[in-house]
């Protein structure tokens, strides 16, 4: 193991930051910093639908620059992002492992040249894929061994690198999580009587059943089967209550729908005390499309999630057990609604799912998630020299 260089600079590629990104990047800058490591965070800007997702936020410490997009076909591009003159020979590089980014191929050229280290934050494959064994995941498993070191969103993403080969001495697994604990003070300062302001606006009785969905509006998140479901729901129980909190693509079709349905409240991107005070208002989280970090949302308030077995998947849907902090229904909308209306109509398994999803949302923090991510960094700014031999992506692993 060789001595690690003194104050050592890594750079971390965003093609944007996404808002809830925010805390994780402060930590880790400040964890990295007490280890006289320099974080340069280079990021840049959504571009075509991903605008419409509202999604994302700057950081004044951070190198914005301007992304160089290559539009290919429709809703398909390739993107190359720029390092800033200012920041010059990173001793590391992690970006987010994906085929689109063109600047990627450029690092991992310099890192077999021997100027840099090279690191993946991702997946390990593109699990809302629909071509499983197609062209795209075929190269991205290739390149998978083509970097020095892997962050890995979740266990799921270890299995994918055990799979594919890459040593498991060069992975760190960083459980990926979002600010809960800043979300349960949010939700701490909503007071009674803004939950009564809440209730009143939107004519929800007390003790009435809500559901709620928050995150990204488009077709993988299945929003037909939600207002099915919620059709049913409200047929059982004619006091039901549904808010959905986001935007994006799908999310005109959603106030389409609203129009028609007193019941339903489309109510836009929300954030902070706003956000917390409408979960506080919900009994359990509608979610039948891709399950994402928003479970770590639910688990903080203690809402149990329903989703899909069907579904495209983020590797976070590791974290939901069916039964026990939510429930994983067929591809139905009326064995969804069934599933949603046991947990109306039965008060003690609600309450029970509630206290294990309580108990869940202590297993995942953003500061384990940050403490993660230095240790990685750390060890392999450690244990890779950065002026080692070129390596093949498929050569055998350094001991």
């Amino acid at each position: 193991m060789q001595e690690m260089k003194k104050d050592p600079v890594v750079v971390l590629f965003q093609y944007r930051i996404f808002h809830y990104r925010k805390e994780l990047l402060l930590l880790l800058r400040e964890k990295l910093a007490a280890a006289g490591v320099k974080l340069e965070l280079v990021y840049g800007q959504a571009y075509g639908d991903e605008i419409l997702k509202n999604d994302v936020a700057t950081l004044d410490w951070g190198h914005q620059v301007n992304n160089w997009y290559f539009p290919i076909k429709e809703k398909k591009d390739l993107c190359w992002q720029p390092l800033p003159k200012s920041v010059q020979k990173p001793d590391m590089v992690i970006f987010m492992q994906e085929n689109r980014l063109l600047s990627n191929y450029f690092w991992i050229l310099q890192s077999k040249l021997g100027r840099t280290r090279t690191a993946f934050w991702g997946h390990g494959r593109d699990f809302q894929s629909k071509a499983p064994g197609g062209l795209r995941e075929r190269w991205k498993n290739w390149t998978i061994k083509s970097v020095d070191w892997w962050f890995a969103y979740t266990a799921m993403t270890l299995d994918v690198l055990k799979d594919s080969g890459f040593p498991s001495s060069r992975t760190t697994l960083l459980n990926n999580s979002i600010d809960t604990a800043g979300f349960q003070r949010e939700a701490n300062a909503v007071s009674a009587d803004d939950l009564a302001t809440l209730r009143a606006q939107f004519g929800i009785a007390d003790g009435a059943p809500v559901g709620l969905f928050c995150g990204s509006l488009y077709p993988d998140k299945k929003p037909e089967f939600m207002i099915a479901a919620a059709d049913l729901i409200h047929r059982r129980h004619g006091n039901f209550h549904f808010i959905v909190i986001g935007d994006g693509q799908s999310a005109p079709d959603m106030r389409v729908a609203a129009l028609t349905r007193p019941w339903m409240h489309c109510v836009g991107v929300k954030r902070g005390t706003d956000k917390a005070a409408l979960f506080k208002l919900a009994s359990f989280v509608i979610n039948p499309g891709l399950v994402g970090l928003h479970v770590l949302d639910a688990f903080a308030l203690s809402l149990p999630m329903l989703t899909t077995r069907t579904a495209l998947h983020s590797p976070e849907i590791a974290y939901l057990e069916h039964g026990k902090t939510g429930l994983i229904t067929d591809d139905d909308p009326s064995a969804f609604a069934d599933c949603a209306l046991a947990l109306i109509e039965d008060p003690v398994y609600a309450a029970t799912m509630r206290e294990n999803c309580q108990r869940a949302s202590l297993d995942y923090s953003v500061d384990r998630m940050a403490s993660r991510f230095a240790e990685g960094i750390m060890r392999c700014l450690r244990e890779i020299p950065k002026t080692r031999h070129a390596l093949s992506p498929h050569a055998p692993a350094r001991p």
